[in-house]
């Protein structure tokens, strides 16, 4: 279990890199003659993109639009899609480390825990999305696939519902309820040379440097440097975490051409990381939630994850109406782990775990080009938009587990055993090292017009995108203790092509009202039948099924009051569901989730800003073939949720900002026959910030405590289909730091 560390050297070479740009970095704002400390404006320039980083909104926390999809970049008001753009501003200030923290902030989110890993998953609309498909820059999976640092990022973009018309297939076709996507960061407007050090519970340290100039005539040249180490407990018992990150970007840009490229890197280790809970055994109920700061972890249990990515993305004006545009981008990644998950027994919190090591390696390749177009048709307005996308994914894999050396433990006393030796009974998959398990390549070609309409106040947008998903599996080289069970290389390929459609209109009532409309699919590689069921074998075991579509209609409307921004959304999403019905694996069923997603956001007046809203869901299992799962809850998605932040500027005390933010999930279910419900829960998290001059220098603090009632709650059901195990909340948690502009 040897971990190489290099825990403070992308913070060295950042700082040298510092000391080496030259001095003309901005000094700290003086305050007005009101005495109130201004604050610097420093804004990110643009991309490759002729329309750059949408407007900031009311208060800075959201954007007044975002990506969407192959479409650009577009006003909330103007697009038929519920669109959600987090600013770094929010990001900072709330000391968010994650993509998960951010999406808190998101009513219609909740995060949740990968498969049998570390990893962050999302439901959205009450639909999963793994970390692992995210998008960067508009590309997929380019980013490291469990756990994605805030430094990584300028904006979080959530584009709600299906979309695969806009965004193509997600590489591991889940993303019904959304998709995200994080913006890298750009050079400033003005030069900014910034240290950040701090703190947190569990003795943790952290520390970051971010760097930006522009150079050139014009400044068209720009570079962007961010690093960042932090390592330490985590407020939970004897749980470790290490990250090292470093990130470049450059930019360029003339009159009709714009570049951009991102290189990355990072190093995240956890260390006896507290696993989730997997309901099993004479279980009738759900246990209690167990002290937040406890860890039944085992202490040589471990996971670490290493990327290195990449992007270039280029725009050329062929002329005042026709943009052509190309992207690409690609990641190496492995990671290793010795974990030991918490099977739970009885309702009194007993368990068991056993060790399992996983090794993987993991390389993508992906790309897009395509063209845009402003045209007119007597009085009707075209924005015509053509592209072409390619993915391309090998995953390396081999595993090792020992089921017959199970240890018992318990949720409230945990029992902490040595290090054990894999036995002669132990199962292996590829036991010499990581071997080809799969090979996954979507190509895609969409087309799609924006029709505009009595002078802009009805917008009509109409798409279709075919999608090619190809795939091959290759089984395991598999051991049970030295008996060889499969010889490997078993081959399974699968083909399949789809046209998937959309269309959405939007009519501007007022200038500060808008309706909307749409339907969209999502589309999702069709499963694979199972060797048996019920203890019967399944007669076409191996087979996989043509490709889901996921269906979905939605209805809302925005309101922009300048100061003040608000949206409603109803909508409906059918998911096709598979199961065995006479021994036979086919598809049957669906899952439909229905729900009205609300959001409120802007400085209502000036010094207060608001953020939040409410989503109510109703997702049922539909047509399962079950009567105890027929019209049931589908697993860990409540009937409603909700967020809501402030922050206030306190008058009288320049500089001074104080924050908060509520979280409150109703009860869910963490099996398909809801007999184990999970208790809903509720969270407020508080901050201060405070910006004042030292010496000439800007200096920002910031604090915050996370869970400030310290309650105990299990904090997500599920995070993978069909699994319903359970994730502890993290406890009362402290974090400070200071951030200080040279």
């Amino acid at each position: 279990m040897s971990r190489t560390r290099f825990p403070l050297a992308p913070l060295a070479l950042a700082l040298t890199a510092a000391s080496a740009l030259p001095l003309q970095a901005q000094t700290a704002a003086p305050a007005d003659s009101a005495g109130t400390l201004r604050a610097v404006n420093v804004e990110a320039s643009a991309d490759a993109s002729a329309e750059g980083l949408t407007q900031p909104y009311a208060g800075g926390q959201v954007a007044r639009g975002g990506r969407v999809g192959i479409l650009g970049n577009r006003d909330n008001m103007e697009t038929p899609f519920a669109v959600t753009s987090f600013t770094n501003e929010l990001i900072q200030n709330q000391q968010a480390r994650s993509v998960g923290d951010v999406l808190q902030n998101d009513p219609s989110i909740r995060v949740a825990r990968g498969f049998g890993n570390f990893q962050e998953s999302y439901f959205i609309r009450g639909f999963l999305l793994s970390s692992d498909y995210v998008a960067y820059n508009g590309l997929y999976s380019l980013l490291p696939r469990q756990y994605i640092s805030s430094e990584l990022f300028e904006r979080v973009e959530v584009l709600h519902g299906a979309s695969t018309f806009l965004t193509g297939i997600t590489p591991g076709g889940d993303g019904i309820g959304g998709t995200v996507n994080l913006l890298p960061k750009r050079a400033t407007n003005e030069p900014l040379s910034q240290v950040t050090l701090g703190g947190a519970s569990g003795s943790q340290k952290y520390g970051a440097v971010d760097l930006s100039r522009r150079f050139g005539p014009d400044n068209s040249t720009g570079i962007r440097l961010n690093a960042a180490h932090r390592e330490g407990g985590t407020g939970i018992d004897r749980e470790k975490v290490a990250l090292d990150v470093v990130s470049l970007g450059l930019d360029w840009r003339s009159s009709n051409l714009r570049l951009s490229g991102d290189i990355g890197y990072q190093n995240h280790r956890l260390d006896a990381t507290r696993t989730n809970v997997t309901p099993g055994g004479t279980l009738t109920a759900i246990p209690r939630a167990p002290d937040a700061s406890t860890n039944w972890a085992q202490p040589w249990s471990y996971s670490n994850e290493r990327d290195t990515f990449g992007t270039v993305r280029g725009e050329y004006d062929l002329n005042d109406q026709v943009t052509a545009w190309f992207a690409a981008g690609a990641r190496k990644g492995s990671e290793a782990n010795s974990l030991a998950n918490f099977a739970l027994a009885n309702n009194a919190g007993a368990g068991t775990t056993y060790r399992f090591d996983n090794t993987g390696r993991e390389t993508v390749k992906t790309g897009e080009i395509g063209v845009r177009a402003k045209v007119e048709t007597g009085p009707v307005k075209h924005a015509l938009v053509a592209s072409m996308a390619y993915f391309g994914l090998d995953r390396d894999n081999s595993y090792t587990f020992d089921f017959s050396r199970q240890q018992a433990t318990n949720l409230y006393n945990p029992v902490l055993s040595p290090f054990p030796a894999f036995s002669a009974a132990a199962g292996s998959g590829n036991p010499d090292g990581p071997a080809l398990q799969r090979r996954s390549q979507l190509n895609s070609f969409a087309l799609g017009d924006t029709l505009s309409f009595l002078d802009d106040t009805l917008l009509l947008t109409l798409g279709v995108r075919r999608q090619t998903v190809n795939s091959t599996t290759i089984g395991y080289r598999t051991f049970n203790g030295s008996t060889l069970t499969s010889p490997g290389g078993a081959v399974s390929v699968y083909d399949q092509s789809r046209t998937s459609p959309a269309a959405g209109v939007v009519f501007k009532l007022r200038k500060e009202l808008s309706v909307y409309a749409n339907y969209i699919e999502q589309l999702s590689p069709g499963e694979t039948a199972p060797a048996n069921s019920g203890g019967r074998p399944v007669l076409n075991n191996g087979a996989q099924l043509a490709p889901y579509v996921a269906k979905q209609k939605e209805v809302g409307v925005k309101y922009d009051g300048g100061r003040l921004g608000a949206s409603a959304a109803l909508f409906s999403t059918d998911r096709p569901r598979s199961i065995v019905v006479n021994q036979i694996f086919g598809s049957q069923g669906e899952d439909r989730h229905q729900g009205l997603e609300t959001t409120v956001f802007g400085e209502p007046v000036r010094g207060l800003k608001v953020l939040g809203g409410i989503t109510l869901l109703d997702a049922k299992q539909r047509s399962t073939g079950s009567t105890a799962t027929d019209g049931k809850k589908v697993i860990g998605v409540p009937d409603a949720q909700g967020s809501v932040s402030a922050e206030w500027d306190v008058p009288g005390v320049r500089g001074l900002a104080l924050n908060a933010r509520a979280t409150a999930t109703r009860s869910s279910y963490a099996d398909a026959a809801n007999a184990l419900r999970v208790p809903g829960w509720a969270r407020v998290d508080i901050g201060a910030r405070y910006t004042t001059e030292v010496q000439g220098r800007l200096v920002t603090l910031r604090g915050r405590i996370d869970n400030v009632a310290d309650r105990n709650y299990w904090g997500s059901v599920g995070g993978y289909a069909g699994a319903g195990y359970l994730v502890l909340g993290a406890p009362r948690t402290f974090s400070l730091t200071a951030s200080v502009d040279f």
